[in-house]
């Protein structure tokens, strides 16, 4: 017996070494081969061709070569917002570049909300104001894409293909019936009759002032895409509004006769323009991918920005969460850390904050935000508004230099909120009861064992109080606004970035690129400065080993929309993995706030 019990161990432990070194040689053997894999050539008369699938990223996330996208196919294809607006700029006066392609479907899964396709859709008027063609094609297209492929020359659809044209809808979940039915309880301490980010769990439908605000958003939202998609096509918003009404699905013969598109086409039928534009390349038309020629656009900009004098691009992108944080999260402590570390760096001389998130831990927020304030004390900090940038979003984003947002971006939300689920119910129709010793009349106060009583729940609400109104008080500081006012715009209420201008929670219109040039400005540097972007991207050997998880190995990237809406539901749980407040105190919009 001991003899087998010796063997069998060292077996084992020869099969986890093989493993080790066979999986740390496959990191290595990658990362060699990635680092020495350069921007690829750009032939004359080429096409930029971009692929809606894949997903622009405020930050850089996942594999930074093609030969780990190839190994990591669990691994959604990204870009880099930054990367993709630079690539599309140059490419408009690179003369090797005859046209832009638009093409494919994006992903249910997208992180690009309206506003970051905002900034894209921008860049690539100005290249169609160069005289270069933008050509679209689609197959089943529904709003995102038509948003950006309203801009093109040309846009062609498949015969055979559908539109979706049928406005926006933000679905809510709720959960008290079902909380109830499991004899699962829960109590909230909130301020903010707008703070609906509780009410999934205490109701069974939206109150009152949540559909108001949720209504007003969205009216928002909208009405800038009619506008901007009008102005393309030649269409009025009444125009737009009125097929959204009464042709929400269109086939592809009514999209051309509602003028959304310019003519029907098979992918063949396209490809023969495309080599017309530039050149037959075998079966297709010479092309490079939009992901691939924007490392050609970074190699430039490398090459004519050699300047000592930094700009920082800080990502801050997820949900904030108290402490370290996973890569998909604002974590308060290493982003604070890496503020820290920026103050003390003389190259850099001016920060710039792109925000996109939710919010989440008040403690986190704070963290952020005092480390905000101490690095504005050395060099000039400039806010960029993503998709979303409320609640803790909000709160991180006070205290700069200036705030830049777009008219859809999601922002305000200034409220918080207590949650607290108990199993008391659930756990004694099971037979399971507690009996509970203790020293002092509160001491199993953070108990999920029992509710909690009325003057527990009281403390907690004077907690949730003075949290809010320190909330409202930096608001007032940092905006220059009186505190009574700021009282009546806070209120947990969510307000677009159109909103937000108007009422003095945001400075100014405009992208990330309008915020860079805005710092730029602030530190005076003219044009003798480059960029560095923080955090740095995952490895390749990082990110293998994320990816030959399981929980990545389950992933189902399919398009159906069964699959879609699983997905939903499951982001909605996942997020609740964030709450790890101390204080269990919280500044976030709804768990499930999505516009679809």
């Amino acid at each position: 017996m001991r003899d087998f019990l010796k063997y069998t161990f060292a077996s084992l432990l020869a099969l986890l070494i093989f493993l080790g070194v066979s999986i740390g040689g496959l990191v290595l053997l990658v990362m060699s081969i990635s680092s020495r894999n350069p921007a690829p050539p750009v032939k004359d008369k080429s096409v930029l061709a971009f692929d809606l699938s894949v997903d622009i990223t405020d930050g850089q996330k996942g594999s930074s070569g093609n030969l780990g996208d190839a190994l990591l196919s669990g691994t959604p294809d990204t870009i880099p917002l930054r990367m993709a607006l630079n690539a599309i700029d140059r490419a408009a006066k690179d003369k090797r570049i005859v046209a832009l392609y638009l093409y494919g479907d994006m992903e249910s899964s997208s992180s690009a909300g309206y506003a970051a396709l905002k900034e894209v859709r921008e860049a690539l008027q100005r290249f169609r104001a160069t005289g270069k063609q933008i050509i679209a094609y689609g197959v089943a297209w529904s709003e995102p894409e038509y948003y950006l492929a309203s801009v093109a020359d040309t846009i062609a659809i498949n015969p055979y293909g559908s539109f979706e044209l049928n406005g926006l809808a933000s679905n809510t979940a709720f959960y008290a019936g079902a909380l109830k039915k499991f004899g699962v309880g829960v109590q909230v301490t909130r301020v903010g009759k707008y703070k609906s980010a509780v009410e999934p769990f205490l109701l069974d439908k939206r109150s009152p002032e949540s559909r108001r605000q949720t209504q007003a958003l969205l009216g928002d939202v909208w009405g800038e895409f009619l506008t901007a998609v009008g102005k393309d096509r030649k269409l009025t918003p009444t125009q737009l509004q009125t097929v959204t009404d009464n042709q929400p699905v269109l086939d592809a013969e009514d999209a051309v006769k509602q003028k959304l598109v310019t003519k029907l086409a098979y992918e063949d039928e396209m490809i023969s323009q495309l080599q017309q534009l530039g050149e037959k390349d075998d079966d297709s038309f010479r092309q490079i991918s939009l992901k691939s020629y924007a490392k050609v656009a970074e190699q430039a900009l490398e090459r004519e920005r050699q300047s000592k004098n930094q700009i920082a691009v800080v990502y801050a992108e997820g949900e904030i969460v108290d402490g370290e944080g996973d890569a998909d999260q604002v974590g308060g402590d290493r982003f604070a850390q890496q503020l820290r570390e920026i103050q003390q760096d003389d190259d850099i001389k001016a920060v710039v904050i792109r925000v996109n998130s939710p919010g989440g831990s008040v403690i986190g927020s704070e963290v952020i935000q005092r480390e905000v304030i101490q690095t504005r004390k050395k060099k000039p900090v400039v806010v960029s508004m993503g998709g979303v940038a409320a609640s803790g979003g909000y709160w991180i984003s006070t205290f700069s230099d200036r705030i830049f947002a777009q008219p859809n971006t999601i922002t305000g939300s200034i409220g918080v909120f207590g949650l607290r689920p108990n199993v008391q119910k659930l756990a004694n129709d099971n037979g399971v009861t507690w009996d509970v010793v203790k020293t002092g009349r509160y001491a199993d106060i953070s108990s999920i064992t029992r509710p909690r009583t009325p003057q527990e729940l009281t403390i907690f609400q004077k907690s949730v109080d003075h949290i809010y109104d320190r909330f409202v008080s930096k608001v007032a500081e940092s905006r220059k606004l009186p505190k009574a006012k700021v009282a009546e715009i806070a209120q947990g209420r969510v307000w677009s970035g159109k909103q937000a201008l108007a009422i003095g929670l945001v400075d100014q219109m405009g992208g990330l690129q309008d915020a860079i040039q805005d710092a730029a400005q602030r530190a005076k540097l003219g044009d003798n400065w480059k960029l560095t972007e923080f955090p740095e991207p995952r490895g390749l050997g990082e990110t293998l080993l994320k990816n030959l998880s399981s929980e990545s190995l389950q992933k189902n990237r399919s398009k159906s929309p069964i699959f879609k809406e699983l997905g939903k539901l499951q982001t909605e749980f996942t997020v609740l993995r964030g709450m790890n407040d101390p204080s269990e105190i919280y500044a976030r919009l709804p768990f499930n706030f999505r516009l679809d």
